[in-house]
């Protein structure tokens, strides 16, 4: 328990021990830790789940038969979370992330402290959807891969509350931890698995936030081990695939976004493809990426989850 709340955490890790290790040992000594644990392993070939059953034996550890990605880890995790252990908050973590001491109490108090809106009409007046944590690298500077959209167009009286408690408003955050409201999360559905990566976290976190209320924590740090500092428009070769195919879903089926934002992040997104592709160092793969992907997310539909997950 940590606090009054049952907070279970949830990490994906693929063929990533020893990054995964010291996440765990991070996770394990916040104070209070988490009620439990979920690890969910993407059929690592590297050891993984022998040193996770041997140096955290209360971890959840599940072991996927192939690698379902980041989206459909995430979406077993937390389903395991929901399911198997009763929590009221998900907090959602990367295997090379690395919580500093404090980090999941800040988010936690964030969300419980939360004032209560001027009126209690329609949702307003509940806690918060999700409350992200600041995400920096390893020398300290805030890492542009993993920071979370700012809403646009906040009114002053969200601001204020948000601001009451050291916060600021968001749209949408990364799964670089963030604290999910368990009741949210069974309302609104879990991450689709079909992403298997990249905006399956944007997709989910805006379907979260629609009409409801999001916080950005900075009392709340993790570092994000990554090999280098760089944004997600770096070049991504072949995995470009995935950003295009899953953006045309996001912006064509999902729900997290109404019609004008899907106008705006459109046009955003076209203009980051072209950039990326101009600075790319082989634009012959992120064309073919960019064409391939845009045919396979016109042509059909992520496929559900237990379908995904199952096959």
């Amino acid at each position: 328990m940590t606090g009054a709340h049952a907070v279970v955490a949830v990490v994906v890790t693929w063929n990533r021990r020893e990054l995964l290790l010291d996440a765990l040992e991070a996770i394990y000594a916040q104070s209070p830790p988490p009620a439990a644990v979920v690890v969910v392993d993407n059929a690592s070939t590297d050891g993984t789940p022998s040193a996770v059953s041997e140096q955290f034996p209360t971890a959840d550890l599940l072991v996927t038969g192939r690698n379902v990605g980041g989206a459909g880890g995430f979406a077993r995790g937390m389903a395991r979370a929901l399911d198997t252990h009763d929590c009221d908050l998900l907090w959602l973590m990367d295997d090379d992330t690395v919580p500093r001491p404090g980090a999941l109490a800040a988010l936690v108090g964030a969300y419980d402290t939360y004032p209560a809106a001027d009126t209690a009409a329609g949702s307003a007046g509940r806690r918060p959807a999700l409350v992200a944590s600041r995400v920096v690298w390893t020398d300290g500077r805030d890492h542009p891969m993993n920071t979370p959209r700012r809403k646009p167009g906040v009114r002053a009286d969200e601001r204020r509350r948000a601001a009451a408690v050291g916060c600021v408003p968001v749209r949408s955050a990364s799964f670089v931890s963030i604290l999910l409201d368990a009741g949210t999360l069974r309302e609104r559905g879990l991450p689709v698995a079909d992403y298997f990566l990249w905006n399956d976290d944007f997709e989910l976190t805006t379907r979260l936030l629609r009409g409801r209320h999001g916080l950005l924590c900075p009392a709340s740090v993790v570092e994000h081990r990554t090999r280098t500092f760089r944004s997600t428009d770096a070049d991504p070769g072949e995995r470009f695939f995935y950003e295009v195919r899953n953006k045309v879903w996001l912006l064509t089926r999902s729900r997290g976004l109404s019609p004008l934002e899907k106008v705006v992040y459109g046009a955003s997104t076209v203009r980051r493809w072209a950039r990326t592709i101009a600075a790319s160092h082989d634009r012959a793969v992120l064309r073919r990426g960019l064409l391939t992907g845009l045919v396979a997310g016109v042509r059909a539909g992520p496929r559900p989850n237990a379908d995904v997950l199952d096959e």
